[in-house]
C-alpha cells in the first residue's frame, strides 16, 4: 500500500540506446532507408491522366474532392473505399502479430523509422551512449552548447521535410515545393507544414520511447493477438542462468551462459531488460539479439541466448526437449481468411464500380403544382455523376406513370433535351427536372416512380426511386 508521500508518477528515465551491429540492425538499417524513400519519393512520381488533370500519381485533391492512386480515381462518395483498406490493413497486423510479435513496431512503423533517424544523427553528432550521458552530465561549455544546437538544427531540417513532404500528399509535389520556397502558399499550407515539423521533432527527437510506451494503443492489446507459437525476441532463460560475472579462464560448470553485462539493456531503445520477459515496453526489433550474440562470440559460448523464439519451444527446451514452430494454428487461418474475403470483396468492388450515379430530390414545397391545363406537376433536382474522362450524353426516363411528360433545366437555366443531357469529364452535373401528369393518370395520392439516366454511349444505366405527389384522390 502506498503511502501518503508517494508519488503516483515518475520522473522519466533517460535512455541511451548505444550503437550495434549485427542482422537485426541491418534489416533495419535497410527498412529505415526504403521507407524514407518510399515516402520523400512518392510524390514526385507522375501519372497522366489527360488534359486538365493533376498527373501526380498519388494525391489526395481535397480541393477538387478527389483521391487519385495511379490509374485509381476515389470520389467522396466512396469513402468506404478507404475504411476497406484501413480494416485490410488491422486484419493484415494482426497476422503478422500472431505469426512474429510486434514485427511493425520493430521495423516499419513511422515512429519507429523516424526515432532510428534522429537516433543516429544524435550518435553522428555527440557520440555513442557513454560519450552522450558523459556531454549531458557536463556543466555547459562552448563545445556542448555547439553539440546540442547542431543536433537540434539538423533535427528540425528533417522533421521540416518531413512535414513538407506530408502536404506533398495533398498538393502537386512541384508547384507546392515552389510556393512554399517563395512565400506564395497559403497560411493553411504553411500551418499544416509546421504542425507536421513540430511533431516529428517532438515524437522523434524528444518523446521517444515515451510514444511507444503510453501513447500508442497498440501495446494495450496487441498482447491478445500473441499465443504460444508467436514468435518473439525471448530470452532463454533455462540456458542463461544463474547468471553472473566471469573472467577468462573461469570454468563455465555449475552457471549460465549469461555474463550479467547488460549489453542487452544498453542497446534498447526503450531501455528495457529482455531477461525479464515479455513486456509491454519491447517492440521486437531484435537488438539485443545482435548485442548478445556479440559478447557470446567474445566469451565463446554458443550464439543466440537471446533470439526470437516461441513460448511452446522454450518450455519443451527447459525440459530437455527440442521443440517446434507451428505455423499455421487456428487464429492464422482465421486471420488469413478474414484477409482473403476482405480482399476479395476490396478487389470485386474496384473492379465494377459503377462510370455513373443518379441521386433524385424530389421538392418539397410546393409539395404539386396544378397546372391551367388540369395536370398535375412535380419537380426534382437531378445530380447525374460522370466519372469518365471523356464528354458523356445521357438518356433520361421516368416509369411508374403513364402520359407523363418531361422536361429539363441545365444549371444556368436553359433548356436541355431529356433524351441528351451532356455532363463535361469527370464531374457532377446538376439538373431541374418537372414533370407533368394528368390528373386523370393519378389513381392515389403518393405514386413511387423510378428515374433512370442511360448512356448513349456506353449503355451503362443508373436509376433512383422516388414519389410522385397529387391531391388527395376521392
Amino acid at each position: 500500500m502506498k503511502s501518503a508521500g508517494d508519488s503516483l508518477y515518475a520522473n522519466r528515465v533517460k535512455v541511451y540506446p548505444k550503437a550495434v551491429k549485427g542482422p537485426a540492425r541491418r534489416v533495419k538499417w535497410a527498412i529505415l532507408a526504403f521507407c524514407l524513400f518510399v515516402y520523400y519519393t512518392v510524390p514526385w512520381l507522375r501519372w497522366d491522366r489527360g488534359p486538365g488533370q493533376p498527373d501526380q500519381a498519388v494525391l489526395l485533391d481535397l480541393d477538387g474532392q478527389r483521391g487519385y492512386i495511379f490509374g485509381l480515381e476515389i470520389w467522396p462518395q466512396e469513402i468506404y473505399y478507404l475504411t476497406g483498406v484501413l480494416i485490410l490493413a488491422a486484419v493484415a497486423l494482426f497476422l503478422v502479430t500472431s505469426l512474429f510479435g510486434r514485427l511493425w513496431c520493430g521495423y516499419s512503423c513511422p515512429q519507429t523509422v523516424w526515432t532510428d533517424l534522429f537516433m543516429a544523427i544524435e550518435r553522428a553528432i555527440e557520440g555513442d551512449r557513454n560519450a552522450r550521458m558523459r556531454l549531458d552530465q557536463a556543466p555547459m561549455s562552448a563545445a556542448k552548447l555547439g553539440k546540442k544546437l547542431l543536433k537540434h538544427a539538423v533535427w528540425l531540417v528533417i522533421a521540416l521535410a518531413t512535414g513538407g513532404a506530408w502536404i506533398m500528399y495533398y498538393q502537386d509535389a512541384p508547384t507546392l515545393t515552389v510556393a512554399l520556397i517563395t512565400g506564395q502558399a497559403g497560411s493553411s499550407t504553411y500551418f499544416f507544414v509546421g504542425l507536421f515539423t513540430a511533431t516529428t521533432y517532438v515524437l522523434a527527437g524528444w518523446a521517444r520511447e515515451q510514444v511507444c510506451t503510453y501513447m500508442c494503443p497498440w501495446p494495450r492489446f496487441q498482447a491478445a493477438m500473441l499465443d504460444e507459437q508467436t514468435l518473439t525476441v525471448t530470452y532463454q532463460k533455462w540456458r542463461g542462468e544463474p547468471r553472473g560475472k566471469h573472467k577468462a579462464g573461469d570454468p563455465w560448470d555449475g552457471r549460465g551462459d549469461c555474463i550479467d553485462c547488460k549489453q542487452c539493456v544498453a542497446v534498447c531503445p526503450t531501455g528495457i531488460d529482455i531477461r525479464d520477459g515479455i513486456q509491454l515496453e519491447c517492440i521486437n526489433c531484435g537488438l539485443c539479439v545482435d548485442a548478445c550474440n556479440e559478447v557470446m562470440d567474445k566469451v565463446g559460448r554458443p550464439r543466440n541466448l537471446i533470439t526470437w523464439d516461441t513460448l511452446a519451444n522454450q518450455e519443451a527446451k527447459t525440459k530437455g526437449g527440442a521443440g517446434h514452430y507451428k505455423l499455421f494454428r487456428a487464429r492464422t487461418f482465421i486471420y488469413i481468411g478474414a484477409l482473403l474475403l476482405l480482399s476479395a470483396v476490396m478487389a470485386v468492388g474496384l473492379f465494377s464500380r459503377a462510370k455513373t450515379e443518379l441521386t433524385v430530390l424530389r421538392d418539397r414545397a410546393p409539395l404539386y403544382v396544378g397546372l391551367s391545363d388540369g395536370s398535375i406537376r412535380n419537380a426534382y433536382t437531378l445530380k447525374i455523376i460522370n466519372k469518365q474522362r471523356a464528354v458523356q450524353s445521357f438518356r433520361l426516363s421516368f416509369t411508374g406513370l403513364d402520359g407523363a411528360q418531361l422536361s429539363a433545366r441545365s444549371q444556368d437555366d436553359q433548356d436541355v433535351p431529356v433524351a441528351a443531357l451532356r455532363l463535361a469529364p469527370d464531374s457532377v452535373g446538376t439538373f431541374r427536372l418537372f414533370v407533368k401528369v394528368p390528373k386523370a393518370q393519378l389513381k392515389a395520392e403518393r405514386v413511387a416512380v423510378t428515374l433512370t439516366v442511360e448512356n448513349s454511349e456506353t449503355g451503362e444505366r443508373a436509376g433512383a426511386d422516388s414519389l410522385f405527389i397529387g391531391p388527395s384522390v376521392p
